[in-house]
């Protein structure tokens, strides 16, 4: 029979390692230098001789005390040692919840402008970009402050763009959507529509069938996309923010676990999801630590 006292004993340390949970979510996790997790594939019909590396940055989340300007430093300083050819930053520079007091923009805009690889970098937005600039928002369209900050820093901004280069001699494209959640109901104001991305619009720009990379802050995108595209990347998820050994009970997902972290195959389509760098509502991290993603194509 359990008495008392040892029932006391038990809550006692339940509640002990509740807090030690919450405490490493807090002030452990979050705050680890981003580990680089590495993809390595080849896509259907992807061009013989043609190898490229891509580093992505997502979800960096800027705010006091997580995400200071001089922890972007950091990461950006990591970034640049990656030796890749392209690095694409995928959207919610910026947090927008409880507890995550906002910084200036040039702390961290300063800092991004600093990170340089061969064939340039390249951005989108996400949603937490727009949802900070109820303007914006009402206008349903343009860019909002976030937007024109990143260019203010020289950065290449795509929204519904593409962009054609080429490494020794072999043309790809770099594309960008606009972000699928960019519009949120307002006092007073009903959203048009839910976002500015355009699916069809965008890949009308790349003229040619050379291998096409998009870039989209959500991945609910991607059973839309077609087999023209040999690579979509995404952030958004956090890998669930919240992983207990496979478990992510929250997923910012329609498709909930189904596209919450990692390398996707589809009908021989490929997706890589971030589990970026920051943190959104809660200001914590478990089990799904801070990341930068290089991926080896070809």
């Amino acid at each position: 029979m359990i008495t008392r006292r040892a029932l006391l004993r038990m809550a006692a340390g339940a509640l002990v390692g509740a807090a030690g949970v919450a405490g490493y979510g807090l002030v452990g996790e979050p705050f680890f230098r981003p580990r680089i997790t590495r993809y390595a594939l080849t896509p259907p019909g992807w061009p013989q001789g043609l190898k490229l590396r891509l580093a992505i940055v997502a979800d960096l989340h800027a705010c006091d005390p997580w995400m200071r300007g001089d922890r972007v430093a950091s990461i950006v300083d990591q970034t640049n040692d990656l030796g890749a050819d392209c690095i694409l930053l995928l959207g919610d520079y910026i947090a927008t919840h409880r507890f995550q007091v906002p910084i200036p923009l040039v702390e961290w805009t300063r800092e991004l402008a600093r990170l340089r690889a061969p064939l340039g970098v390249h951005a989108v937005l996400g949603n937490h970009d727009w949802w900070d600039d109820p303007v914006a928002v009402r206008r349903g369209g343009g860019l909002p402050v976030v937007g024109l900050a990143l260019q203010d820093a020289g950065l290449r901004l795509y929204q519904n763009d593409a962009l054609r280069l080429e490494k020794d001699g072999r043309p790809f494209w770099i594309a960008g959507l606009g972000d699928q959640i960019a519009f949120i109901p307002v006092r007073g104001w009903r959203a048009p529509r839910y976002g500015v991305d355009d699916l069809p619009a965008t890949l009308a720009l790349a003229r040619d069938d050379a291998p096409l990379i998009l870039m989209a802050h959500e991945p609910d995108i991607f059973p839309k996309v077609p087999s023209r595209v040999a690579l979509t990347l995404s952030g958004h998820t956090h890998g669930g923010q919240f992983n207990l050994f496979g478990w992510r009970p929250v997923v910012p997902s329609r498709y909930g676990q189904r596209y919450a972290y990692g390398h996707k195959i589809e009908d021989s389509r490929n997706l890589v999801v971030s589990g970026g760098l920051g943190a959104s509502v809660v200001p914590m991290r478990i089990g799904s630590p801070p990341e930068i993603v290089t991926i080896d194509l070809g």
